[in-house]
């Protein structure tokens, strides 16, 4: 005789990111159902909750850390100021 351990887990999701985490879990080779198991296992066992997401700059960003990039290359940045002189100019 065999026992049945497993349950259904009901959650309410949108349509569209139910798609896109199947697409995103297929991807990588996963099922959607194998990649939640794995997080409520990590959940139960650490009993922490870790969150993380790939920063992707702006298009303002870029083009800002573009034009820093192009005035250090070409001087126009001040030089660092020595200590003593950076602590004179906080304090007047």
């Amino acid at each position: 005789m065999t026992t049945n351990t497993k349950t259904l887990l009901t959650v309410k999701t949108e349509k569209s990111l139910k798609q896109a985490a199947q697409e995103t879990a297929a991807e990588l080779g996963f099922s959607l159902g194998t990649l939640v198991n794995a997080l409520l296992k990590q959940f139960v066992r650490t009993k922490e909750i870790n969150f993380s997401a790939s920063y992707t700059p702006t298009p303002y960003l870029i083009a800002a850390i573009e034009e820093a990039e192009k005035e250090y290359a070409e001087g126009r940045l001040p030089k660092p100021l020595p200590l003593d002189e950076f602590i004179a100019r906080l304090n007047s």
